[in-house]
């Protein structure tokens, strides 16, 4: 049984509440897992979290620049731990559950990236990851300079002219400088479980999208589109009282000219004629 005291809602809540970042990522990452496993023990996880800080820290002391910092990165990651991209069964959800991501070593771009990123924070690096649509990435700065890494591929250091060749990218084009861009913590997390709820929209599972997008407004609770799409599942499911809040949550959170505030307002509207 996990401990009774943990309470995955409230870390989340709490997290969200703080603003974007930085966050312990690997510990709110756990606490996503939870919510789908409430009966594992967590220990033996944060354990193995514990283990990879201490070896990232050891390997730090040896760290003359940014590339040395990278390889020993990966060195641990891949070489010690075994960890690398599921390639055959990219889309099942496990990819994203980090608690099965470390009994699998296997994982997605993002999950595996959040065990990077805690990794490099403990050895002291400044790690963070990057804007890269559809498939995430990161970047490591270390003494005066920086890598890009790729977790999913054995966690392979990327140029920036290479940036648009990983497998399963589009969006922002390899030479839009945006796709270098930092992002912050809470759009790691939110990018995780965005992954869940994109799975179970298309496999119809419209009662787990939803509450994937509870919980992503958990994270995001100043985030106008979280409470749009979290008000359009809830209205699809029915449950019209809680769609109202959420839209009126949505433009509360808009400002004046914004899209968004005249999606809510219209959408709000329609839906208090179905009340009435």
């Amino acid at each position: 049984m996990s401990d009774p005291t943990e309470n995955p809602a409230n870390y989340l809540k709490a997290l969200g509440e703080a603003g974007e970042g930085p966050h312990n990522l690997a510990e709110a990452a756990l606490m996503l897992a939870l919510l789908d496993q409430p009966q594992t023990v967590l220990a033996p996880y944060r354990a193995h979290l514990d283990e990879i800080a201490h070896y990232a820290k050891e390997e730090a002391k040896l760290a003359t620049s940014a590339e040395y910092a990278a390889r020993a990165l990966t060195g641990l990651m891949v070489g010690r731990y075994g960890y690398d991209g599921d390639r055959l069964t990219y889309d099942d959800p496990q990819n994203a559950n980090l608690m099965t991501v470390i009994d699998r070593r296997r994982g997605l771009p993002v999950s595996l990236g959040i065990l990077y990123i805690h990794a490099a924070r403990a050895a002291g690096y400044a790690a963070e990851g990057l804007n890269s649509p559809g498939h995430f990435l990161m970047r490591i700065s270390s003494r005066g300079g920086e890598v890009l890494l790729d977790p999913f591929n054995g966690g392979v250091t990327l140029d920036r002219e290479k940036l648009g060749t990983p497998p399963r990218m589009g969006g922002l084009a390899a030479e839009d400088p945006r796709i270098a861009d930092a992002v912050s913590d809470t759009e790691v997390l939110l990018r995780l479980q965005n992954n869940l709820k994109q799975r179970a929209t298309q496999s119809g599972e419209h009662g787990r999208a939803l509450d994937i997008a509870k919980r992503m407004v958990l994270l995001g609770p100043r985030r106008t589109e979280l409470w749009l799409e979290l008000a359009r599942l809830q209205e699809g499911a029915g449950s019209l009282g809680a769609a109202k809040k959420a839209y009126e949550a949505a433009m509360t959170l808009s400002k004046a000219g914004d899209a968004s505030l005249n999606e809510a307002a219209l959408a709000l509207h329609a839906l208090k004629r179905r009340l009435n």
